[in-house]
């Protein structure tokens, strides 16, 4: 049984991409990584992170190409503010006969592959506490009314940014009959906040996949891992939540845009430039602020 890791990068993620492969190679040098491109912007990442982490771009691009264009004409491209985030999905249909996908704002603690051993009793796994945010930003309260979701189904909302699953578990047939059906019911789902392929994948997740488990809903409290949380401390490589004294697994920056100054700008630093002896100073790493141009001003102003 083959087990594995999927990524989606372009060449602007490269910064990332390379703070999540140190981090994944600090822990374990081995498991197999496989990059899905993002869009067809992808070539220098993928040179970097094959050269330098031994990782492999996914090897069917024409199935890639043939979901984002399926997804296109299901939805059209004026629904999702980021469309190509739904090319994770070619994951069922990979490599790996069971595999874990992480986003490239993420870096781990661990030998994060360990966690696909929980596959061998379930179906689904994710580790995350978007559950207690209610259904925001992913489901309206339509989905209540019509009784699409039980109370207890709705808590097992999970953030897309880190799963695992099984190859094949769900067909691409599957996948389009899901994504026609939330087409033909886009009441049922919170688009509010520019959320992309969140809502649409909780919704196949949920309608397709009985056994799931989420790491922190079981009985034993669990650090959480999201980046907008304050009161994580730093613990050599890792950071450590207090409040149930326990290393957290990964942060994932999920929101929060990585520059100098963000949550736990320190700990993606560290991971960044790991093994580099001269690593820039912040200074050198601020992005330039883009100005708008006079014309979208006077728009603007205008519009107020």
């Amino acid at each position: 049984m083959s087990r594995g890791i999927y990524i989606t990068a372009n060449d602007r993620a490269t910064e990332q991409a390379i703070a999540l492969l140190n981090s994944i190679r600090l822990y374990d040098p081995e498991t197999p990584v496989i990059l899905i491109p993002y869009d067809d912007n992808y070539h220098n990442v993928a040179k970097i992170l094959g050269e330098q982490y031994n990782v492999q771009l996914y090897p069917d691009l024409k199935r890639v190409e043939t979901l984002a264009q399926t997804i296109f004409d299901i939805f059209g491209d004026n629904l999702f503010a980021r469309p190509n985030q739904f090319r994770k999905q070619v994951c069922w249909f990979g490599e790996f006969d069971q595999f874990l996908y992480i986003d490239t704002d993420i870096v781990v603690f661990e030998k994060i592959s360990d966690n696909l051993d929980y596959l061998n009793n379930y179906d689904f796994l994710c580790c995350d506490y978007q559950h207690s945010k209610g259904i925001k930003n992913v489901f309206s309260p339509k989905v209540i009314e019509n009784n699409v979701f039980s109370d207890a189904e709705l808590k097992e909302i999970y953030n897309g940014g880190f799963w695992a699953s099984k190859k094949n578990l769900l067909s691409e047939q599957d996948l389009y009959d899901t994504f026609k059906e939330c087409a033909s019911h886009l009441e049922y789902f919170d688009f509010s906040e520019k959320t992309s392929d969140q809502p649409i994948i909780n919704y196949l997740i949920l309608k397709r996949v009985a056994r799931r488990y989420n790491i922190l809903r079981d009985d034993v409290k669990r650090a959480g891992n999201w980046a907008g949380s304050p009161h994580f401390q730093r613990q050599g490589d890792i950071l450590f939540d207090p409040k149930v004294n326990q290393p957290l697994k990964y942060l994932h920056w999920a929101g929060i845009r990585i520059e100098p100054g963000c949550p736990y700008w320190d700990i993606w630093k560290h991971y960044r430039y790991l093994n580099d002896p001269n690593p820039p100073e912040d200074s050198r790493l601020i992005p330039v602020k883009k100005t708008k141009p006079l014309w979208q001003k006077i728009i603007d102003k205008v519009t107020k």
